[in-house]
């Protein structure tokens, strides 16, 4: 088990900076699956990951002031923070978790039975205990939350958090805030194991980022003294139209804030984004979720990988350096000719296209870093396939096509 200050091997030289989120979040998965400190459910990746010690670290919740004073707690419902919800439940405190994905409301408060035994709380505590003996907290339901427990992938001394891609935890406090939930002093606890406190450049943050102020390992508790704001509210100009359709208590929300004369312009609704034309291609190019894969003219193989290189130049000869932009959240059902239209429709072609799509991700490369950049701000938030895409670049650039791709796999 690692000890105090411990750093993943595979990140400890870098340069502030050089690691995108997304390469921070691959290695984490990576050298968790390989020390062999992953626990079920498994493969970690794409998840925030359970952790051999993640009871111990959930242990050391208890000794916080910050949760002895609390009487209401929001716990999210990942595995490796199990202990800390059956922590809450034995010290009989109010124990919200969120809904899945935010299909159904925002928040289930875990109702043990009258008596209950440790081993029924144990069962409370578990994702089938939630199902089983919660009952749902709607936006009326007064909730005021003294404390949030989140999990995450990485995150540093500093109080920077790296979840696992999707926005849920950050759109979960921002909800929190606009339903009077939480103040601006709430605390926040994440629980990770040792290897993932990381250096994070904090230029890799975005204003719509949840900060933690405690951060428990198996072998350490740290308050990182955060100063930087956490989210003041949910900032529709990032949400899309989709993800709207996604959680219906947004709606709800939205419609609230808007009767309070609040700007609750969406991200694809925003006039500088009218030159784009990005509502014309997600309307156009989004398939239903439910959508089976099927063969087509240009499509991978499920499960496959597949590469296409610019013909007048497939092995990228001549080229100084490549710029690769990572595009994640890809639905199962889409093909690699869609994602190929709408990089047409925005004219940002790459020079070579690396479809992953048993991995839900594809590498763009380019030559050219400002249609790299332009590839990043003209994809990010794009509606293909019922699912918002995650784009990124990676800072790090790489030179005569080497190396940058295969650190991915």
């Amino acid at each position: 088990m690692a000890g105090p200050g411990r750093r993943l091997p595979a990140l400890a030289g870098l340069p502030s900076g050089a690691a995108s989120k997304w390469e921070i979040r691959e290695k984490v998965w990576e050298h968790l699956e390989a020390s062999g400190l992953a626990e079920f459910p498994r493969p970690v990746h794409g998840r925030i990951p359970n952790f051999k010690g993640s009871l111990q670290a959930c242990c050391s919740l208890r000794e916080l002031d910050v949760f002895s004073r609390a009487r209401e707690l929001k716990v999210d419902p990942d595995k490796p923070l199990e202990g800390a919800r059956l922590a809450a439940l034995q010290a009989r405190k109010t124990l919200l978790v969120p809904t899945p994905r935010l299909r159904t409301g925002l928040f289930n408060r875990i109702v043990p039975p009258p008596g209950a035994t440790k081993e029924v709380l144990r069962k409370c505590a578990t994702s089938q205990g939630v199902k089983e003996y919660s009952v749902p907290v709607g936006l009326d339901g007064k909730a005021q939350v003294d404390l949030v427990v989140v999990g995450s992938v990485a995150v540093s001394e500093k109080g920077w958090r790296i979840g696992k891609g999707e926005g849920y935890a950050d759109m979960e406090y921002a909800m929190m805030v606009s339903m009077g939930a939480v103040q601006e002093d709430t605390p926040v606890v994440t629980i990770v194991h040792d290897c993932q406190v990381l250096d994070i450049a904090e230029e890799l943050l975005d204003d719509h980022d949840l900060t933690v102020d405690y951060i428990l390992t198996p072998t350490r508790t740290i308050q990182t003294n955060c100063k930087r704001p956490k989210p003041q509210g949910i900032m529709w100009h990032k949400v899309s139209s989709e993800m709207l359709g996604k959680i219906p208590i947004l709606k709800t929300l939205r419609s609230r804030e808007k009767q309070a004369g609040k700007d609750v312009t969406l991200q694809d609704e925003h006039p500088a984004l009218a030159n784009t034309n990005r509502a014309a291609l997600s309307n156009k190019k989004v398939m239903p979720a439910n959508t089976q894969p099927r063969a087509a003219p240009g499509s991978a193989p499920v499960g496959q990988s597949h590469v296409e290189s610019d013909p007048v130049n497939p092995r990228l000869e001549g080229s100084d350096t490549i710029t690769t932009v990572y595009v994640g959240n890809l639905p199962g059902s889409l093909r690699v000719s869609e994602l190929k239209s709408a990089l047409r429709e925005f004219q940002v072609i790459p020079v070579r296209l690396n479809w992953q799509g048993a991995q839900h991700r594809a590498f763009l490369e380019y030559r050219d870093k400002g249609t790299a950049d332009r590839a990043v701000s003209s994809l990010q938030g794009l509606s293909l396939g019922g699912n918002t895409l995650r784009v990124e670049l990676a800072k790090s650039q790489r030179n005569k096509g080497q190396g940058e791709i295969n650190s991915h796999k």
